[in-house]
């Protein structure tokens, strides 16, 4: 089963999705936007990675509190899940996506990854956090 993976942010989206075998996950993009409401191309472009890469599910970072509890990002994500949902039916997972981006620059210093181009990659490899954490978990 192939599954995408989401990091939602409110400028940019990473893109993550697993190989053809379901078996690891590897950064796909970041989708960029100008404006935080500004969704429509954003969602196009989902549902076109979709579509193209015949992507059978989406599992969607939850921005949880380090405590564990909701706020205003979770609600905001949810939103985005139920546009995605208008637009295309497949079924959308959460997964729980605490510490992801500190995650995804330990990842970068490892890699070397100079400082002036982290923000360029960060979304994209917090999403591939967030699609392995969810393979790990769903065995």
């Amino acid at each position: 089963m192939k599954i995408m993976a989401l990091d939602y942010g409110s400028k940019t989206v990473g893109v993550a999705m697993t190989d053809a075998l379901g078996i690891t996950a590897q950064g796909k993009e970041i989708i960029k936007r100008k404006s935080p409401n500004k969704l429509r191309q954003t969602l196009a472009r989902i549902v076109q990675l979709v579509e193209e890469n015949s992507v059978e599910k989406i599992v969607l970072g939850l921005p949880l509190n380090i405590d564990g509890t909701s706020g205003e990002r979770v609600a905001k994500t949810k939103e985005f899940a139920a546009k995605i949902k208008a637009r295309i039916d497949i079924p959308i997972e959460f997964e729980d996506e605490r510490l992801t981006t500190v995650e995804a620059y330990e990842i970068m210093d490892e890699l070397n990854i100079p400082q002036q181009e982290r923000n360029e990659y960060v979304d994209m490899i917090a999403a591939v956090v967030i699609l392995e954490q969810y393979m790990n978990n769903n065995k």
